[in-house]
């Protein structure tokens, strides 16, 4: 499912026009987004939890000449854990976050 998908789905299920739906799709996730920056944690009953871990730099090898590197790289990832009713509907799309889940700081 797409964002288009899901406010086409709000406004047939609401029985509101495609704009409105659309203005309320972007407004939650505009909030979501700016929470999971802050480092705070989404709780959503019924459906899981989202939260992002930063992860630091590590000591790494290189698997061709096995010299040790220093991997810098600082990563943030993105965690959803879904609730057992959640689990049991959105699996796939758990699968399909966990396909790439890295998300790189720029700041």
């Amino acid at each position: 499912m797409t964002k288009s998908d899901l406010i086409q789905h709000l406004a047939e299920k609401k029985k509101m026009t495609w704009q409105h739906a659309e203005v309320l799709v972007e407004a939650v996730f505009a909030c979501m987004e700016q929470s999971l920056r802050r480092g705070e944690r989404i709780e959503i009953r019924g459906f899981g939890t989202f939260q992002v871990r930063s992860y630091r730099g590590y000591k790494g090898r290189n698997p061709k000449t096995g010299d040790v590197v220093d991997v810098a790289l600082e990563a943030h990832r993105a965690l959803v854990h879904l609730s057992d009713a959640g689990r049991l509907e959105f699996e796939p799309v758990v699968q399909c976050l966990e396909r790439d889940p890295i998300v790189r700081s720029d700041d």
